[in-house]
């Protein structure tokens, strides 16, 4: 059985935003995002896969298919396939969400 620590993943960089594999397969991969202040994940799109954002602390800005919405924790977002999608910090405490996507993008 393969088991994380969640705690193991969180971690901060002052440069950008920091991407933490949890679980990793060709199928899906399964992340911890670690947003200081300030810092982003710019507005993108997958055309094959859906991506799931969970947030497990703060409260950080979701644009999801143009709409934007603050989502706090133990709140969970979908981006479906083709929809763009994005998430910035604008709070003053530190952000962590958890994120799958699915089929893995090539």
């Amino acid at each position: 059985m393969e088991t994380r620590d969640i705690n193991d993943a969180i971690s901060f960089s002052g440069e950008k935003m920091r991407k933490s594999p949890i679980f990793d397969s060709d199928k899906l991969f399964y992340d911890a995002y670690c947003l200081m202040p300030g810092q982003e994940q710019k507005v993108h799109t997958h055309d094959e896969s859906d991506k799931i954002y969970y947030v497990l602390q703060g409260a950080p800005r979701f644009t999801i298919a143009n709409e934007e919405q603050d989502l706090g924790p133990g709140t969970a977002v979908i981006a479906r396939a083709g929809d763009p999608h994005g998430v910035r910090n604008d709070t003053d405490e530190n952000a962590v969400l958890l994120v799958t996507m699915a089929p893995r993008p090539a």
